[in-house]
């Protein structure tokens, strides 16, 4: 398939659109394809399941400040709530990074210490997500139409922490290239980076939470 994007309505058209010369080739197009739609239906139902579990009294408010970062949506930030549960018990960002494994491992010998590759310690699907995230930072700090939808309605505080997240791991994404890092550590570091935003954006919201009961 060369006419576009792989995967869209039009991409499965044409699979559909296939013609086979043989009555056995045929018969396995039609089982892969069938259970190809079967997963993509799944899937559209499991979504359908997260975002309503992300409407709920306990995950809506937490949702909505966790989707003003480039790079997390609703998927992201229920797993993230519901994988780590209370955030409190990380009393700094650097708790949380080493709770995730995206802290160095260290090599001593004497009095020399040498980092060496993160600990993978932890949750590692927060880790994977984290990461995957992470990859939206090498773009140039902006506003897509879409992460502007998602910021309507929420707290100004926490639309400048998402700003400053985004304009800091984009500088840090692109200094670690220029040192010689290759692409997939640099967006390692900028995970653990994106992973103390995380938390200084909980922290902010759960203390501006008790401020508000006293």
């Amino acid at each position: 398939y060369a006419d576009g994007r792989h995967w869209t309505n039009k991409h499965m058209a044409w699979l559909r659109s296939l013609p086979f010369d043989s009555t056995d080739l045929q018969g396995v197009f039609d089982s892969y394809h069938g259970e190809m739609e079967h997963c993509r239906q799944r899937l559209a139902t499991l979504d359908k399941e997260v975002a309503a579990l992300a409407e709920r009294s306990e995950y809506k408010e937490v949702v909505g400040l966790l989707r003003c970062l480039r790079g997390v949506d609703t998927l992201t930030a229920i797993t993230l709530l519901t994988e780590l549960f209370e955030f409190g018990r990380f009393d700094s960002p650097r708790k949380l990074m080493a709770y995730l494994g995206l802290v160095p491992s260290e090599a001593s010998s004497g009095e020399k210490r040498r980092p060496g590759a993160i600990t993978k310690t932890g949750n590692g699907r927060v880790r994977r997500l984290l990461i995957e995230s992470a990859w939206h930072y090498r773009h140039r700090a902006s506003v897509s139409k879409e992460l502007k939808h998602r910021r309507d309605g929420q707290p100004l505080w926490a639309i400048d922490v998402a700003d400053r997240a985004m304009a800091r791991l984009y500088k840090r994404y692109h200094r670690l290239i220029e040192r010689g890092k290759v692409p997939s550590k640099a967006v390692v570091a900028v995970a653990r980076e994106l992973a103390g935003f995380l938390w200084s954006l909980l922290h902010e919201h759960q203390r501006r939470q008790i401020q508000a009961a006293t």
